[in-house]
């Protein structure tokens, strides 16, 4: 089950680069467009911390399973796993939404270009003419929070 989502997750991150990347590569045109650019990025956070964060879920299913053989069933049961997944795709959701929907309401000047096939929400709050300060602070306190959850 958990390996399933894992693979499912993995998968995912890789396509939302990679298709903009070869069509870089093929058309030599590199640009993308702004709600492409915040898309890719929306799906770039979720993708890439649902794996961190069902990695904490896997890394406790195999110390339960080594450390308490005996009520492995008993701990892990299928509810526990369902709710552990479901919780990750929550969490990443919600993170996700959270830091494109502060990007969104930022002002950009000029024709700003990132020399990128991919879109980083670090190098898209450097480009803004806005005040970034509650990004970075949001950036910073539940990039924190993520951080020390999984541990």
């Amino acid at each position: 089950f958990l390996l399933s989502h894992l693979a499912f997750s993995d998968i995912s991150l890789s396509s939302v680069t990679v298709p903009k990347m070869l069509m870089n590569l093929q058309t030599q045109q590199q640009s993308i467009s702004y709600v492409g650019c915040i898309s890719q990025l929306y799906f770039f956070i979720v993708f890439g911390n649902f794996d961190n964060l069902l990695l904490a879920v896997m890394a406790y299913d195999r110390y339960v399973a080594i450390c308490h053989p005996l009520h492995y069933t008993m701990i892990m049961r299928e509810g526990l796993c369902v709710t552990l997944v479901a919780g990750s795709w929550i969490v990443t959701y919600v993170r996700a939404l959270l830091h494109t929907l502060l990007l969104v309401q930022l002002s950009f000047c000029a024709n700003n270009t990132i020399n990128h096939f991919f879109c980083d929400l670090i190098v898209l709050l450097k480009l803004s003419c806005s005040d970034i300060s509650l990004n970075e602070l949001v950036l910073f306190t539940e990039g924190g929070m993520l951080f020390l959850l999984p541990l």
